[in-house]
């Protein structure tokens, strides 16, 4: 069964060398009790260490069973460790923070025992050794005799063939003792029990062979054996293996023992995972916020494709100075060098073309990438199709007067009234050639009151719409006749607006104009307000333009009854009513709103006027005759036709050939009435010879007081400017008055003669064929008179928005535009000016450095937690030393001790994970309180996502993992000889 053969065994102690056992030659029995004598330091302990496993011979051989263990592998001699010997120490070596069953239940664990049969046999043990009523203490709770017959019960309940015994009762009182080896003699009926002891009579009593040990050598053996065969038995292939669980187990028992040190340690542990935590919490807020900002911004900034834009880039990159980078490579900067911004600001405004994009395809290309999976569709959160649909909206005032609920018409109205019909014509074109040509579309939104709000899928309200505004009072849009007014964060909305709802009347603004005209002093702290019910009562009355042409049948012309006050009534009257349903304001989180009118209405109503709009006959009648004005039947002038001046004169004689002698007479004094411009500017010189700045003050301020701030504040060329404008048409007036008089004397024959005599220039034909000829060609155009009638193609938009949440997703719709200008011929191309991108244009790269820098915190924050466990897994290592030397002798393999504290640090990682993850959530109260009262921003709240929180908790277990694999490997390598003699 068990034989030695030649056993040497040698220490190195510095430079010389022990030799412990020199030669042993011995045989056992299966089953006896064996006492092995000797004073210490003969070398007792190492032999029974090499009959154990627990320690290799020098030289020599053991073999087991018939087989040689020259050849043994690790996994051999922890198999033969588990299943072929039972240890019993003098010091018991049990573990102490397990219980007296878990104690003895440990060497089943390894050897992949269930549960239920684990603790039956681990029971049935105890009572054999008469515990079985101990089962739950722990092995500071009992006697040294108890404890003995723990150990000697875990040496037999994995049913070994051999009991190894290290002066069992070394530690014990006498009558102790004699209980403790009258066991052992019970168990050598069955087993061989081997005993290492310095009491002879303990040998003499109990044992059956006694052999005597000097020095190394065997003085003295009596009862030798030698068995004739070597019989040799199949190796036991059975191999050992610690479940996880057991390691989680035995490690969290370690820790529960030590709650005070666990905590402190998981805790410190857990400051770098706070730190990570806190990071990521507030970079999750601000990266929250920043999402925010993004879609907010780019919903007021979406990417906008015009049928007809001014392409402004140009203008933009030279205001921001984007090109200045290029300067440094023109001179050195040794001097103060000039720079010619003026000269490319013009030439930047000069140069800007008016483009024209063919939206009508854009439109069905994007409409088909929308519907299915693309790229398009994954990045814009919404497309919006713009028309030139005018809305012609009217209410009532307070005085019940019916006004048009538009501010730019109230402006022209008010300007009229202070500076005159004419002179209102003149500024009217001005505003609108530098809006048109300039691309202030922000400043022009001043002035927008009805707006068409972004619609959703079923044409109402967009999502990101509601996400932005809060409800008020009442409700969104639920039908195509209802619309919301829009407040400021104050609940105000402007005076214009006012009037725009007939809050205010016409008076009222005029008289405001006129008093900050001649420098009266206005009341604005007098405030006024208006309930939301008395808001929402408000009706306007939508007149679609169709409608506004009637059939004089004088003439047979149609003219529009909008301008007359009875008409006007009429068309109010039958209208298409709107309601206000409900008041909203921009919500506090976002950081800007996407709506730049004060009424909002839905996409379903432009669809219901479009589709309303083309009932109406009078379209139908001009979307029949595209040849043809529908409003005076005259034909349209081809857009590629010029007349040529012999066309023009044979259509002027053609004419006069026509007409009867009262007609040439009213023609010539009509051609006669033109004042020459020669004559006009000669009498404008004359007049204003010797006229100063002073004298024009005095007096136009004479006839007009009001306007003296006015004048005061134009400059001179203006001054003469508008001089000259307004003499010369009194000049013209009073030629033509007086060439009148003159001709009313004569008879209409001598006129009519004097016109047929009469010599005219090339000049005076085109003047009588554009002034006083009646007309043969329309002045308008089909596309012109569609858009006086309000009709609109909704396959062809005047304009497309497209909307994103964040910038890649700009970038990312861009890229889609530009591959499809990649599909369509030059001509179709779709051209725009990307504000937004000129602007925001280093707001990548200022987040990108935001992240390194989070990033490096956290590396380094990782670091610091990983060097810190280490050491402390290495303490816990030191400290569970005779713990590894215990379960290295009951079986253990050295990939078993290392699970053992890799679950060790497993346990800790989770309660540092745990710790780091409460605390944080506690302390992002307090951070969001401070962030809070210092930006005033209280959209920007730091959070720690919970998949990050899941992460960071694995992190840290993983970290404690790696950090532990160090100390785990030591603790496997670790001698278990040495380990079983340390305290």
């Amino acid at each position: 069964m068990l034989k030695l053969k030649g056993i040497t065994k040698d220490y190195a102690v510095g430079d010389e060398t022990v030799h412990a056992l020199k030669g042993i030659d011995l045989e056992f029995r299966k089953s006896e009790f064996v006492a092995v004598l000797g004073h210490s330091g003969c070398g007792k302990t190492t032999l029974l260490n090499i009959i154990g496993g627990l320690d290799q011979y020098t030289d020599g051989d053991l073999v087991i069973n018939g087989r040689s263990t020259k050849e043994y592998t690790d996994r051999d001699w922890d198999t033969y460790r588990n299943h072929s010997i039972g240890f019993v120490f003098q010091s018991y070596n049990l573990i102490p923070h397990q219980t007296v069953l878990a104690n003895v239940e440990l060497a089943l664990t390894l050897s992949g025992v269930s549960k239920a049969e684990r603790r039956e046999r681990a029971v049935k043990a105890l009572e054999q050794v008469g515990l079985g009523d101990q089962l739950g203490k722990k092995p500071n709770q009992m006697s040294g005799g108890q404890m003995q017959r723990v150990a000697i019960a875990r040496a037999l309940v994995n049913d070994p063939d051999i009991l190894l015994a290290d002066e069992p009762t070394g530690a014990l009182d006498s009558e102790t003792s004699v209980q403790i080896m009258e066991i052992l003699k019970e168990i050598s009926k069955d087993k061989l029990i081997i005993m290492v002891t310095h009491n002879p009579e303990l040998a003499d009593s109990y044992a059956s062979r006694t052999i005597r040990l000097k020095d190394g050598l065997i003085t003295g053996d009596t009862m030798p054996y030698s068995a004739q065969v070597d019989e040799v038995s199949e190796p036991v292939q059975r191999k050992t293996a610690m479940s996880y669980i057991t390691a989680l187990s035995l490690s969290l028992n370690n820790l529960m023992t030590k709650k005070g040190r666990t905590i402190l340690t998981a805790f410190a542990g857990s400051i770098g995972i706070i730190g990570i935590a806190l990071i990521l919490s507030i970079s999750t807020g601000v990266n929250n916020y920043i999402d925010r900002v993004q879609e907010d911004t780019l919903s007021s900034y979406p990417i906008s494709i015009q049928a007809e834009s001014v392409d402004m880039s140009s203008l933009m990159t030279t205001l921001m100075g984007i090109n200045s980078e290029n300067a440094e490579n023109k001179h050195d900067k040794d001097a103060v060098y000039g720079n010619t911004i003026m000269y490319e600001m013009m030439n930047a405004m000069t140069s800007a073309e008016i483009q024209e994009n063919n939206v009508t395809d854009l439109k069905v290309f994007l409409d088909e990438q929308m519907s299915k999976d693309s790229k398009l569709s994954q990045n814009a959160t919404n497309i919006q199709y713009t028309y030139n649909l005018p809305m012609n909206l009217y209410t009532k005032d307070d005085d019940g007067k019916i006004v048009k609920s538009d501010v730019m018409s109230l402006m022209s109205k008010m300007r009229a009234g202070v500076i005159g019909d004419e002179a209102e014509q003149s500024v009217n074109q001005s505003m609108n050639n530098m809006f048109s040509s300039s691309g202030m579309s922000s400043t022009q939104s001043q002035f927008v009151v009805w707006q068409e709000m972004l619609p959703g899928d079923d044409g109402l309200i967009s999502p990101m719409l509601q996400n932005q505004y809060d409800v008020l009072y009442g409700s969104w849009p639920k039908n195509y006749d209802e619309v919301v007014l829009i407040v400021d964060e104050n609940n105000e909305v402007s005076d214009m607006v006012l009037y725009a709802l007939g809050l205010k009347s016409s008076n009222d603004m005029l008289s405001a104009m006129t008093g900050y005209m001649s420098g009266e002093e206005v009341d604005t702290t007098k405030l006024e307000s208006w309930s939301y019910a008395d808001v929402c009562k408000k009706t306007f009355s939508l007149i679609l333009p169709a409608d506004c042409w009637q059939k004089d049948p004088e003439t047979g012309k149609y003219k529009d009854i909008s301008s007359d006050e009875l008409g006007l009534k009429t068309l109010y009257a039958n209208g298409i009513e709107l309601k206000i349903v409900g008041v909203v304001r921009q919500s506090a989180d976002a950081v800007t709103g996407m709506m730049n009118g004060a009424i909002g209405y839905t996409n379903a109503l432009t669809k219901y006027v479009v589709e309303q709009t083309a009932q109406k006959e009078l379209v139908k009648q001009q979307l029949d005759d595209a040849q043809h004005d529908v409003f005076t039947g005259l034909p349209f002038k081809e857009n590629d036709k010029t007349l040529s001046l012999d066309d023009i004169k044979k259509a002027v004689q053609d004419y006069c050939a026509g007409i009867d002698q009262a007609k040439k007479a009213e023609l010539y004094t009509a051609y006669m009435s033109l004042a020459p411009d020669s004559y006009v500017s000669s009498m404008i010189d004359e007049k204003l010879d010797g006229v100063s700045r002073e004298d024009i003050e005095k007096q136009v301020v004479e006839s007009y007081p009001e306007y003296a701030d006015m004048l005061s504040a134009m400059d001179d060329e203006t001054l003469f400017s508008y001089m000259r404008e307004m003499m010369t048409e009194q000049i013209k007036t009073a030629y033509a008055d007086e060439v009148k008089k003159q001709m009313s004397q004569l008879s209409t024959a001598s006129l009519a003669e004097a016109f047929d005599n009469c010599y005219l220039t090339d000049e005076g034909y085109k003047l009588i064929y554009d002034e006083l000829m009646p007309e043969t060609f329309s002045d308008s155009s089909y596309e012109k008179n569609l858009r006086t009638l309000g009709y609109v193609d909704l396959d062809s938009p005047s304009g497309v928005n497209i909307y994103v949440a964040t910038f890649a997703a700009k970038d990312a719709v861009a890229e889609v535009i530009e591959d499809y200008n990649s599909t369509v011929a030059p001509e179709d191309q779709i051209n725009y000016t990307d504000y937004v991108a000129l602007i925001m244009s280093s707001v990548t790269t200022i987040i990108d450095v935001i992240s390194y820098v989070l990033i490096a915190f956290v590396a380094i924050s990782l670091i610091v937690s990983s060097i810190m466990i280490g050491i402390i897994t290495y303490i816990s290592v030191l400290e569970r030393t005779k713990e590894i030397g215990i379960l290295r002798a009951i079986g253990a393999s050295k990939k078993d001790i290392s699970s053992v504290f890799n679950a060790e640090t497993v346990i800790v990682g989770f309660g540092a994970g745990l710790i780091g993850i409460l605390a944080t959530i506690l302390l992002c109260i307090p951070i969001n309180a401070v962030v809070h009262h210092l930006t005033g921003i209280y959209s920007i709240n730091a959070v720690l996502p919970p998949l990050a929180a899941i992460a960071l908790i694995a992190i840290s277990m993983l970290l404690t993992v790696v950090a532990g694999l160090i100390p785990s490997r030591v603790a496997a390598n670790k001698d278990p000889v040495v380990a079983l003699r340390t305290e």
